[in-house]
């Protein structure tokens, strides 16, 4: 099936030396950027991690150290990225809680501020979550009839994340989702911005899940001893935990949201 699109999609799915966003590196990275004429275009990119890659790590997604060592890092080939990306949605399985918080902080170090403000962010995971709770493997065999081969490679990941999504709009287009409560969402349509908020699960303000927001659209915490609170309101009586967290191992988008809220503190519309 054709996607309705009003501006392109970007699948997208990483292969890292680990899960710590802060610390790990990314070491390949595929992109399906689907045009909203159906146009299909891959790309696919391994990278220096400049550090060594963990030996459980590569028995999962088959990369060592020798498959990256004359491969350019990340910093590289961030702009040419970030230009491949640009003024794309973006979609992944799995990709709100890992995927996009770890590509923003690689731009972040390479300098770059990856803006996710006017982008639908699509987690089909969440989707898949929601309607047939199960992972990436059995939500292709489920939706699509295949047998993920080659699993924990990036692009057999990505073009398998792009199937099935076009297999669940397929499946549950016009179908609402019943809650746990009872509560009926709005029927499932091909409409990317409706399917952002339908596979988002908490609005977090700095996608590591350090800052969410609050009913009225404020940055609260969502750790620690000021949790619930509003970041403005401790920034302004403790200015001292600002500080705390720019020297801390906070990854750099939560400090770019910190200081954002400081910025709006101190110049007021």
């Amino acid at each position: 099936m054709k996607l309705m699109l009003k501006k392109p999609l970007a699948f997208f799915d990483l292969e890292t030396t680990g899960l710590n966003i802060v610390s790990d590196r990314i070491v390949e990275i595929s992109i399906l950027k689907v045009m909203p004429d159906g146009e299909e275009i891959v790309r696919t990119e391994k990278i220096n991690p400049e550090m060594p890659i963990p030996a459980e790590t590569s028995a999962i997604h088959g990369i060592y150290d020798k498959d990256v060592a004359d491969k350019p890092n990340f910093a590289t080939l961030a702009n040419s990225l970030m230009q491949f990306i640009d003024n794309c949605d973006l979609a992944g399985f799995n990709s709100n809680k890992f995927d996009i918080p770890f590509l923003a902080e690689e731009f972040a170090r390479a300098g770059l501020d990856f803006n996710l403000k006017n982008r639908s962010i699509i987690d089909v995971q969440n989707i898949f979550h929601k309607m047939e709770p199960r992972n990436l493997s059995a939500a292709y065999k489920f939706y699509c009839g295949k047998v993920l081969e080659n699993a924990h490679s990036a692009e057999a990941d990505t073009i398998a994340t792009y199937e099935i999504f076009k297999a669940q709009i397929e499946r549950y287009e016009g179908v609402e989702h019943i809650d746990p409560k009872g509560n009926k969402s709005t029927p499932i349509v091909n409409d990317m911005e409706a399917l952002s908020e339908f596979s988002t699960r908490i609005k977090f303000a700095d996608l590591a899940g350090h800052f969410a927001f609050d009913d009225k659209g404020n940055e609260i915490f969502n750790f620690g001893k000021y949790k619930g609170q509003k970041l403005e309101d401790v920034f302004e009586k403790e200015p001292q935990y600002y500080d705390w967290m720019m020297k801390a191992q906070f990854p750099e988008y939560t400090k770019k949201i910190a200081s954002e809220v400081i910025m709006r503190k101190l110049r007021p519309n």
